[in-house]
């Protein structure tokens, strides 16, 4: 506006100076009193103006000043000389203002310094001028360059502000997505709050069949009721389109996908579609995921169609991170319903498991229950037994006494490990061998079990003969009583095999590894006994008379009443224990049939190995040539402690059948105490280990804490043959093991071993 007024001042006074020359004013009239012309009133409008030019020279650099100390102004050189410039100006006009009238040197010469002052001044801005152009120009192309970045920054900022928007929308959609772990609650979740945000006219989900041949149309935001199933097939090309790739996929009007989730008549909006991965759970099975063949789900959106809308990069990029974020929200709901069903399973498991744990519970308190009656009611009677008949043993017997006294110690012998094996059922299938060998007489063996046989063989109506090789070794290493135990059932198996009489045949002869047997099931046994070894075969064989009145042989008639064969002798429970146990004895055990296919006989091979003959051989293993004496236990003070009143009472015989002075307890803290309060110390005490209260282990352990001297000599009496039994008594400090049933000889030879 004031370069437009400026512009008009310039011009009207051309044009009044153009005019004035035209009209004959070329001649001044200045004679004229009293006129506008006059000389007086042309130098008065002078001097006014002069001094108005001079005041308002003098104003304008006071505001340039104050402009510049207010703000920082690039050029300020150039301001400067500007204000100096207009500042002599203003006093030329305003000496000039002085010279109209009569005026002195003083005032001329200084009217001439400043209009030279003022002409230089004015000079030096004209160059800087020249010079501050460029600059200028600079400056200006410098604003433009500005005004363009700040047009980018704001439509980055526009940008911002919109993916600003869309991830408030996605935040949003994302938590209603999550506040569900169901998986259709999931899906409508998704298609309601994508409604909401976007205005979608429709929203539909489309499945997999099961063998991923259809698409099936299951979820959808319209709700219709349909009266058929909306398919299509997993070849369209649209469908393979969107499979295939990532991202969203904005549909053509006529596609399939189109026109079924539109469901109405008329041309559908635009519609957009996304691919969901139906995760499976076998993908996240044992830590790292399987190789299984992923498969998809189809997301379908459309607009309405009569707004006339299209999708905008903002909405297909809502689109796109709400598919992913339902893809993460299934899966999530996936594992969340597998390990529901696995903490089912495992809630199930446990629970049979706890059955199991109970029942078993059940199991060994009526196994212990079974142990303990079969202890209290058969196994210590039967060991008082066996304790009082070594007592007759000792006595002066003639020799039928003494073979019928041996015969009862060695059956009532395999009747205790019987009812041991039957208090401890686990000890063949735990690992632990029930075996007990030492060294003893295998002609004294043969001899006793070839009495009891004859005993049983008479009783049921059968002879019996027998035949030893007199080359056996006499003294062998092996478990006697389970050699006899398996004899014994040899011939009581026979026996009931057997109602038409005969005779019974006990052989028993040394039998060379490298002999052949016809019996192709124990082919493949063979054994190749070292230098000191020997194999002993033991065969029982039943003859009818027949057969010995005609003199034929008697390997080839059978008896005329057998009551089994041989395959059903071998499948029996008592021929499986005993096979069992002649396995762990190196040996092999097996029946043999007669021409009709009975069981006629039955034999035995064991490997024993060969001990040197040195003197008489006892059940602990020890030889000597004459018995020896028991002088040695005469005056012995020895303190027995044993819960149990008949085994403490034979205990006590047997001690004081060889000479010793026994004291006798109930208990642990008992025998404490008589060791305490006794005058005389006890040179052996000998303790029960199973004793209710105190066992044998804790009463050892503080006889052992006692500061004495003279400690006693600690015997363990226990009916275990477990190993780790044996060293637990040893590490807590006794000197000795009694093995039950307690016989005279056994606990005549361990005393004087421990002594």
């Amino acid at each position: 506006m004031l370069k437009a007024l400026a512009s008009g001042l310039l011009i009207s006074a051309l044009l009044i100076s153009v005019s004035c020359a035209d009209k004959g004013f070329s001649k001044c009239n200045c004679d004229d009193e009293g006129g506008f012309w006059s000389i007086e009133s042309i130098l008065e409008t002078q001097r006014a103006s002069d001094f108005l030019i001079a005041v308002a020279y003098f104003s304008i650099p006071i505001e340039l000043l104050y402009f510049v100390s207010c703000s920082n102004v690039p050029f300020k050189w150039v301001l400067l000389q500007f204000i100096a410039f207009i500042v002599l100006c203003g006093l030329t006009h305003l000496l000039n203002g002085w010279s109209y009238g009569p005026h002195s040197f003083q005032l001329m010469l200084a009217l001439t310094v400043f209009k030279i002052l003022t002409a230089l001044v004015s000079c030096a801005t004209a160059i800087s001028l020249l010079t501050l152009f460029p600059l200028l120009l600079k400056v200006k192309v410098r604003e433009l360059l500005l005004k363009k970045k700040a047009w980018d920054l704001g439509k980055e900022v526009g940008i911002i502000m919109k993916q600003r928007e869309t991830g408030l929308h996605v935040r949003m959609l994302t938590q209603e997505i999550r506040k569900s772990l169901d998986r259709h609650n999931i899906l409508y979740t998704t298609m309601v709050e994508l409604s909401k945000t976007l205005g979608l006219q429709n929203c539909a989900v489309w499945m997999p069949n099961e063998i991923k041949t259809e698409l099936n149309l299951t979820h959808e935001l319209k709700g219709r009721n349909f009266s058929y199933n909306f398919t299509i097939p997993i070849t369209d090309p649209d469908v393979a389109w969107i499979k295939r790739t990532d991202g969203v996929h904005i549909l053509r009007p006529d596609s399939a996908l189109s026109t079924l989730t539109y469901g109405e008549h008329g041309e559908p909006g635009p519609v957009a579609a996304i691919r969901l991965p139906m995760l499976r759970i076998c993908n996240f099975k044992g830590g790292t995921p399987e190789q299984v063949q992923t498969y998809y789900s189809i997301l379908v959106c459309v607009l309405p169609t009569e707004q006339q809308r299209s999708w905008s990069n903002q909405e297909l990029e809502i689109v796109k991170v709400v598919a992913d974020q339902v893809a993460v929200a299934i899966s999530h709901a996936a594992v969340l319903e597998e390990s529901q069903l696995m903490r089912e399973k495992l809630a199930e498991q446990n629970r049979a498991l706890q059955l199991s744990r109970e029942n078993a519970m059940r199991a060994s308190q009526a196994r212990n229950a079974f142990q303990k009656v079969m202890s209290d009611g058969m196994r210590r009677p039967m060991h008082s037994i066996l304790g009082l008949l070594s007592i007759v043993q000792d006595g002066n017997l003639n020799n039928d006494q003494r073979i019928i006294v041996d015969s009862i110690i060695k059956t009532s012998n395999v009747l205790s490990t019987l009812i041991k094996d039957a208090m401890d059922i686990s000890t063949m299938d735990g690992g632990r061998s029930p075996l007990e060998n030492r060294s003893f007489r295998l002609h004294s063996m043969i001899k006793e079990a070839a009495c009891l046989a004859k005993c049983l063989s008479v009783y049921q109506g059968f002879g019996f003969s027998i035949e030893v090789e007199k080359a056996l070794p006499d003294i062998v290493f092996g478990d006697e009583r389970r050699v006899f135990q398996v004899i014994l059932h040899m011939v009581g198996s026979l026996l009931d095999g057997n109602t038409g009489g005969g005779t019974v045949i006990l052989r028993v002869f040394a039998e060379n590894g490298s002999q052949e047997r016809n019996d192709q099931r124990r082919a493949t046994w063979r054994h190749f006994p070292s230098d000191a070894d020997v194999l002993i075969r033991f065969e029982v064989m039943v003859y009818n008379k027949i057969s010995q009145s005609e003199g034929c042989s008697m390997s080839e008639v059978p008896s005329s009443k057998s009551r089994y064969n041989n395959r059903g002798a071998e499948e029996s429970l008592s021929f499986s224990v005993c096979q069992k146990l002649v396995q762990l004895m190196h040996g092999n055990i097996w029946v043999t049939e007669d021409p009709l296919g009975f069981a006629q006989s039955m034999a035995l091979v064991i490997r024993f190995h060969i001990r040197p003959s040195i003197g008489t051989i006892t059940e602990s293993g020890e030889s000597s040539d004459q018995p020896r004496s028991n002088s040695v236990f005469r005056g012995l003070h020895v303190l027995l402690a044993d819960d149990d009143s008949v085994n403490r009472a034979v205990t006590g015989k047997l001690l004081e059948k060889l000479g010793c002075i026994v004291s006798v307890v109930s208990s642990g803290i008992e025998c404490l105490s008589a060791i305490g309060s006794s005058a005389t110390p006890f040179q052996i005490i000998i303790l029960e280990l199973q004793m209710p209260g105190l066992d044998g282990f804790e009463v050892a352990t503080r006889i052992r804490n006692f500061q004495n001297r003279s400690w006693p000599l600690i015997v363990a009496m226990t009916a275990s043959i477990d190993q780790g039994i044996w060293e637990k008594c040893m590490q807590t400090g006794m000197n000795g093991v009694i093995q039950k049933p307690v016989l005279l000889h056994e606990i005549a030879a361990e005393l004087r071993k421990v002594l």
